[in-house]
C-alpha cells in the first residue's frame, strides 16, 4: 500500500485522498462529510461502479446478484455481515444484474451470485455460488 490511498464515497462518489495510516480510523469524505465506511455492501450503477473501480486504492469485491435468485437472497445477510469483517481493507458493492446487465455483460457474468475481487481495476479472483460470511472473508483474505 501506498502511502496515500484513493477511496470514492459511498454517498456523494467524491474521490477522497486518505493516508493509508489513517485507514482504520473512520475516515470521512472531505466533500459531504460523510463516513467513508459505514458496514455494509453499496448498491452500484454502471457508472458509480466505473468510478469505485477506477478511483479505489482498496480491492473491491463485488457480488453480482438479481432480486429473483433465491441463493442471492440467501447469501445477502452474509455479504452484508461480511463487509463489517472486512472495511475498511476492502470495498464491498452489489450491482443488481438485471438493472446493470452492461455492466455483467463486459466481465461475462455466466451464473449468479458471483463474487469478483477486483485490485488496482483489475479483476483478481472470481468465486461462483453462495457462501457464508466467514467463507466470504477466508476467501477475500487468501486471494487478496
Amino acid at each position: 500500500m501506498s502511502d496515500t490511498l484513493h477511496l470514492v464515497c459511498p454517498h456523494c462518489h467524491a474521490v477522497n485522498r486518505v493516508p493509508s495510516a489513517k485507514l482504520n480510523y473512520h475516515p470521512n469524505c472531505g466533500q459531504c462529510h460523510r463516513a467513508l465506511f459505514e458496514a455494509h455492501p453499496l448498491e452500484l450503477t454502471a457508472a458509480t461502479f466505473d468510478k469505485h473501480l477506477a478511483h479505489s486504492g482498496i480491492p473491491l469485491l463485488v457480488d453480482f446478484w438479481a432480486p429473483w435468485c433465491g441463493p442471492c437472497r440467501m447469501m445477502a445477510p452474509a455479504f452484508e455481515q461480511a463487509a463489517s469483517l472486512l472495511e475498511p481493507n476492502v470495498r464491498l458493492v452489489k450491482v443488481n444484474t438485471e438493472i446493470e446487465q452492461a455492466v455483467a455483460a463486459r466481465y461475462a457474468i455466466r451464473s449468479i451470485p458471483t463474487l469478483t475481487l477486483f485490485s488496482n481495476g483489475r479483476e483478481v479472483a472470481r468465486q461462483a455460488g453462495a457462501m457464508g460470511a466467514q467463507d466470504i472473508v477466508r476467501w477475500v483474505q487468501s486471494v487478496a
